[in-house]
């Protein structure tokens, strides 16, 4: 777990100018950076949330299937695989309500979301986040930790091959709906404490609609 969240972190990590983009194409956003995400209703927010929630449970169980056909042989493969995905959608969900994560600032607050939705707290880690390559680091191992002991526990079921298939598909699914949630509050919430400020300034722009 601790390789596949490194790996996404470093390798695989989402592209926020290429998902805005796709943001606009395929649900026509009105929007031309992340500061207009807070423009938008709340509602569609949670919409464009929930489906990629739902997108990337569907290639984690995709995933757990292919991987679980060979039961306990492939758990390692697996296991990295699945942080990869857990991590891409989290990345999804902060650039959904609109945190991007180009600054070493903005990359912290992504792992404490990333902790968040492991049910972690950091404590006293973050009186030391502003030393990023420290922080970070630190932070995936105790995510990993985590996340390799919510999985392992149920995975008693692949000791059996070919039904280990549909037990892999499963977990898998059901772990990257619940990472998937509670990064979801995490952001939500952050998002409607921004928005309540920018509501309160004097030069507060208009709530855009998104196009039918």
């Amino acid at each position: 777990m601790r390789r596949g969240f490194t790996h996404a972190y470093e390798t695989v990590r989402v592209n926020p100018e290429r998902f805005l983009l796709q943001l606009r194409l395929a649900h026509r956003l009105p929007v031309s950076n992340y500061d207009d995400m807070f423009r938008l209703a709340p509602e569609v927010l949670d919409e464009l949330a929930a489906d990629t929630i739902r997108a990337g449970m569907r290639l984690a169980s995709l995933e757990g299937a292919g991987f679980g056909i060979f039961g306990l042989l492939t758990v390692l493969p697996d296991l990295g695989v699945l942080a990869a995905i857990t991590l891409r959608t989290i990345q999804k969900l902060s650039l959904i309500y609109g945190f991007p994560f180009n600054t070493e600032d903005e990359t912290v607050e992504l792992w404490v979301a990333a902790a968040s939705a492991a049910g972690l707290d950091l404590g006293k880690d973050l009186l030391e986040k502003e030393v990023v390559q420290r922080f970070v680091p630190r932070v995936i191992r105790a995510i990993a930790v985590r996340a390799s002991g919510e999985v392992v526990e149920k995975w008693a079921g692949r000791l059996i091959p070919v039904a280990s298939s549909v037990i892999g598909a499963g977990l898998n699914y059901y772990f990257v709906r619940a990472w998937g949630e509670r990064a979801q509050r995490h952001f939500r919430e952050k998002h409607l404490r921004v928005r309540s400020q920018l509501l309160l300034s004097p030069a507060s722009p208009p709530q855009l609609t998104a196009q039918t």
